[in-house]
């Protein structure tokens, strides 16, 4: 936005709008804040620092823009729920230094200091109970409209990874289609208005690190030698970022190398495994596929221990599904997602392991792999639970083959 000098010192001299806010010095941190949730809520905006009020350029010095900009950063993530990404740019103006801080239009509602704010004319304005009632509705958070089809704001067409997305394109082009309207047709690509921008399913299937436009969409894994979550005993910790396809691989042979065998030699060899990797493979897939996007404030996590595994997924379960109904029913919060990730075929080994050719086969039978296949080895049901809107699983750990001889 503005992104020109020229187009930039227009604005200024013609003062501020609904697009543009002045700042003589950076103001206290929550009305910052305000500000910046203010624009992410309308239709994004600029704050520039070292102009003001009356469009003076006043600038500042050249060590104070540094420390501004990192202000900037953490208030959009201290000081807004959930957090906003922005865009800054140090300038040079009439020979004085400004902070250009582009806030995109947000695919989110953001609050801060407790409450809700949103641009209107030249000043932000605290939100009714109805516009913000709107404002939910219209960003898909009440579910009216499949949020995985929703545009991500600040992204555009050539975003999206033509390695990636060629995978969901190749069969159906033609020299005479576009690759584009191909992307527009697959709902990788949503128009708005007269722009192309990435869908969140796009996003998150073709791009090499969607969590810098969808904050908290990759997986946490952390190995603890215990029972508890304690950093004295943390093995290995790793986040796995990328397509969600990659996340799914990495967090399955991320489990895979913890995943202790034992064995027997008292009649021929037998062996056991903690877990049954086909079950974690279905549970990861299940955690990517239902988790609830729009939730920014949380990623799934996955915590291994000596004794169990516990599998977190934000967002309450899908339409009017309950916990006891997991094995019998099922409501797939993210239609487009689980489509593309029905397309994508296992390498050989992997697809030997799980028993499956593609990551997702949709014929429903995924919890019922997970329940059944981890009791026969543990001899433990393993336990979904809701803890308010994030989803737990726990699978139970094997005993050893020599614990059970010495017992």
């Amino acid at each position: 936005m503005f992104d020109s000098l020229t187009e930039l010192t227009e604005k200024i001299y013609l003062g501020k709008d609904s697009t543009i806010e002045f700042k003589r010095e950076l103001p206290h941190r929550e009305s910052l804040a305000e500000e910046v949730a203010a624009f992410a809520n309308a239709n994004g905006g600029v704050i520039l620092i070292g102009v003001d009020d009356d469009s003076e350029i006043v600038g500042m010095d050249r060590q104070d823009l540094d420390r501004i900009e990192r202000t900037m950063v953490e208030v959009c993530r201290d000081n807004i729920d959930p957090m906003v990404h922005i865009l800054t740019e140090k300038l040079r103006i009439d020979d004085k230094n400004l902070l250009k801080i582009e806030v995109p239009r947000s695919l989110f509602v953001h609050e801060s200091s407790g409450r809700y704010f949103i641009r209107q004319g030249s000043s932000k304005s605290r939100m009714t109970t109805e516009q913000l009632g709107r404002l939910l509705q219209s960003r898909s958070q009440a579910r009216i409209i499949a949020f995985d089809e929703q545009f991500v704001p600040s992204t555009h067409k050539d975003i999206l990874r033509e390695t990636l997305y060629q995978r969901f394109i190749t069969e159906e082009a033609t020299e005479r289609e576009k690759v584009e309207d191909l992307l527009l047709k697959r709902r990788l690509l949503v128009k708005e208005g007269q722009e192309d921008r990435a869908s969140v399913a796009g996003l998150l299937m073709c791009h090499d690190r969607p969590d810098d436009y969808l904050y908290n969409s990759f997986i946490q894994a952390v190995f603890y030698n215990g029972v508890e979550r304690d950093a004295n005993y943390q093995i290995d910790g790793k986040d796995f970022r990328g397509p969600l396809d990659q996340q799914i691989v990495d967090a399955f042979k991320f489990v895979e190398r913890y995943n202790q065998v034992s064995a027997r030699k008292e009649i021929g060899r037998i062996e056991r495994s903690q877990y049954s990797m086909r079950a974690v493979f279905e549970a990861v897939v299940n955690a990517v596929v239902h988790r609830d996007y729009s939730k920014a404030g949380s990623k799934i996590r996955l915590f291994m221990f000596t004794d169990r595994l516990e599998l977190y997924s934000p967002g309450a379960l899908a339409n009017t599904l309950t916990v006891d109904d997991l094995r019998y029913n099922q409501a797939t919060r993210n239609e487009l997602l689980a489509r593309l990730l029905s397309e994508i075929t296992l390498d050989d080994d992997m697809g030997s392991q799980v028993v499956r050719r593609h990551f997702l086969e949709r014929r429903g039978e995924g919890v019922g792999i997970i329940l059944n296949e981890s009791e026969q080895l543990s001899g433990k049901i393993p336990v979904y639970e809701l803890f308010g809107e994030e989803l737990r699983l726990t699978i139970f750990a094997a005993k050893s083959l020599q614990e059970e001889s010495e017992s």
